[in-house]
């Protein structure tokens, strides 16, 4: 009876041996079978503004877990619709990287439904030195140029796209130097095209452009390069005067009052309130030395060998 039990109780220790070393290799080296999902991609290197027809995409299975968000489905949804970003093959597709409208094709299919496309003039002066490419985010300051009292800074649009940089749609690739005395080289071209005038492409509502044409046309304009990841709004929308510069110095200079608003500035073109301002002394005028009034008529008057001039008033 004893050995019965024993070899029950080693036989039931040897299946759950086999057993628990069988569970072990299945989880670690047996083929694992997960879910999977069709999304559309695409077929070939495209660039933005392309039209995508059934030619230009195709179905790939990705594991459920491993799917994009917003990806597309169904090929059915991408016909006749543009890309708003370059893509390369076997990228897949999501509604972000499709226009809303289809039956447009070229650049302008990449203008989102009730927005407009402006360019201003830029420099690598006002332009981040050349660091801004196509679909980075960027703010519109505008600069109204004058005397002290008349200059000032502000904030005309925020966090606007850019959708291209002269005729560049997409960002160009970085080209390493080549040589060892390429580097002076390429800061000397670019001292020597620092002034180089170029156009940039706004991305901004019918309301924002009418009023970036107005600046573009009372001022001038620069971009400030933002995070693409920071949508944060300026707290803070009065505009930077001279006054910002050197508060001590410029303390008293106010912008000119429209008419009924209430005092004025100070003209800072009269000597004497220029004077006040600064706290130099207004300079003195130079007093002019009167002659003495000439006589109206002069008598000669000879008494015998004395000559005499008298003159009356």
């Amino acid at each position: 009876m004893d050995r019965q039990r024993i070899v029950v109780i080693l036989g039931a220790a040897w299946i759950s041996a086999a057993l628990l070393t069988w569970f072990l290799w299945s989880r670690t080296k047996a083929p694992q079978t997960a879910k999977t999902t069709s999304i559309v991609a695409a077929a070939r290197d495209m660039a933005a503004g392309t039209r995508l027809g059934r030619g230009d995409v195709k179905l790939v299975a990705v594991p459920e877990k491993d799917m994009p968000r917003a990806a597309v489905l169904d090929v059915k949804l991408v016909d006749g619709h543009a890309l708003l970003y370059p893509v390369t093959m076997n990228e897949p597709l999501t509604t972000a990287k499709l226009s809303s409208m289809k039956g447009a094709e070229g650049l302008p299919a990449t203008i989102d439904n009730g927005m407009r496309a402006v360019s201003i003039p830029i420099t690598d002066v006002s332009g981040a030195a050349g660091l801004i490419q196509p679909r980075s985010r960027v703010d519109v300051l505008f600069t109204r140029p004058g005397s002290m009292a008349e200059a000032l800074t502000t904030t005309v649009l925020e966090d606007v796209m850019v959708l291209s940089v002269g005729r560049n749609t997409e960002a160009a690739a970085a080209v390493p130097a080549a040589g060892g005395g390429s580097a002076a080289g390429t800061t000397s071209q670019a001292n020597v095209n620092v002034t180089a005038t170029r156009a940039v492409t706004l991305l901004v509502t019918p309301e924002d452009s009418r009023r970036l044409e107005l600046a573009k046309n009372q001022g001038k304009l620069s971009l400030a390069l933002r995070n693409p990841l920071d949508r944060s709004k300026l707290q803070n929308r009065e505009a930077v005067t001279a006054e910002a510069l050197d508060p001590q110095l410029f303390t008293r200079v106010r912008r000119p009052q429209p008419v009924g608003a209430g005092a004025a500035g100070v003209n800072v073109r009269d000597p004497k309130a220029w004077a006040a301002l600064t706290g130099e002394e207004p300079p003195k005028k130079k007093e002019e030395k009167k002659e003495p009034p000439k006589p109206r008529v002069v008598v000669d008057v000879f008494r015998g060998d004395k000559h005499l001039q008298e003159s009356f008033q």
